[in-house]
C-alpha cells in the first residue's frame, strides 16, 4: 500500500474496501479512520514510504463504527503511542459493547453491503476520547467535529476550516462522482447530514470510498445534497 500525496499535508491510505487518510502538521501525524484488521503493518509501512515517522502518530480519528473504518485503529495506536477519538454515540460499537446497528439496505445495496461483510470484522477497540459535535479535536489548526447522524448514530464528518479540507466518512461517496453515501441506518437523517456537509463549502472532501475530490468541490457537493438519495442507473 502507498500513501500518495493529496496536499502537502495530506496523504490517502486506500484499503480497496474503504480508505484512511493521514494529515501532517508540523511534528504531530492524525490518522482519520484506521483501514482493515489487520492492516496496521502496510499502513506503517506507507507512513514510512511517505518520508514521515510513524511514531509521530498522536491520535486515531475515526468517522463510524464500521469494520473498514475501525479495524487497525487500536493495534496502530498501541504500536505509536496514539489516542483513538470517537464520537460518543457510536464509541459503544467501537469498543464492542453493543453490536453495530444493520443497515436499513436498498435491495440494489445488499450485494455491495455483502462484498463490504468480506473485510475482517474488526476487534473490540478502545476509545480514548469520546467527543461531540463542535468540539475541536487538536490538529490541522482547529479541525471541528461534525456530527453527521444517519449512516450510523454516531458518524461523524471532520471539517479543517483553515484549510477547506472535509473528512466526510460515509455519509458521502465518490465511487461514481459526488453522490449520497449508502448503507444508512437512517437514510432521511443521513441525508439531513449530507445537507450540513454541503453548507461547509469545502475545496477537499475525503470519504470512505472514491477518490478525493479537489476541484468543483463545493458545487459538486452542494450538487450531491440538492440530487437527494437517488439511486444509480
Amino acid at each position: 500500500m502507498e500513501a500518495p500525496r493529496i496536499t502537502p499535508r495530506l496523504h490517502l491510505l486506500d484499503h480497496s474496501i474503504g480508505q484512511a487518510y493521514l494529515w501532517r502538521d508540523d511534528s504531530e501525524l492524525t490518522l482519520v479512520d484506521a483501514g482493515w484488521a489487520g492492516s496496521a503493518d502496510a499502513t506503517t509501512a506507507a507512513i514510512r514510504a511517505a518520508g514521515l515517522d510513524p511514531d509521530r502518530l498522536a491520535r486515531v480519528v475515526l468517522t463510524h463504527g464500521h469494520r473498514d473504518h475501525v479495524g487497525a485503529a487500536q493495534e496502530l495506536a498501541d504500536r505509536h503511542g496514539a489516542e483513538i477519538v470517537a464520537h460518543r454515540l457510536d464509541a459503544p460499537y467501537v469498543r464492542g459493547e453493543l453490536p453495530v446497528p444493520e443497515p436499513d439496505l436498498l435491495e440494489w445495496e445488499r450485494p455491495l453491503w455483502e462484498h463490504g461483510l468480506t473485510c475482517p470484522e474488526a476487534p473490540a477497540t478502545r476509545v480514548d476520547r469520546e467527543v461531540g459535535d463542535g468540539e475541536e479535536l487538536g490538529f490541522g489548526d482547529g479541525a471541528v467535529a461534525v456530527h453527521t447522524p444517519g449512516h450510523t448514530p454516531g458518524s461523524m464528518a471532520i471539517h479543517l476550516p483553515r484549510h477547506g479540507v472535509l473528512f466526510a466518512g460515509d455519509t458521502v461517496a465518490t465511487v461514481q462522482g459526488v453522490t449520497f453515501g449508502v448503507f444508512h441506518v437512517d437514510r432521511a437523517r443521513a441525508l439531513e447530514s449530507l445537507r450540513r456537509l454541503a453548507e461547509l463549502r469545502p475545496s477537499v472532501l475525503c470519504c470512505g470510498h472514491g477518490p478525493v475530490v479537489t476541484q468543483d468541490t463545493a458545487e459538486r457537493l452542494a450538487a450531491a445534497a440538492a440530487a437527494g438519495a437517488v439511486t444509480p442507473g
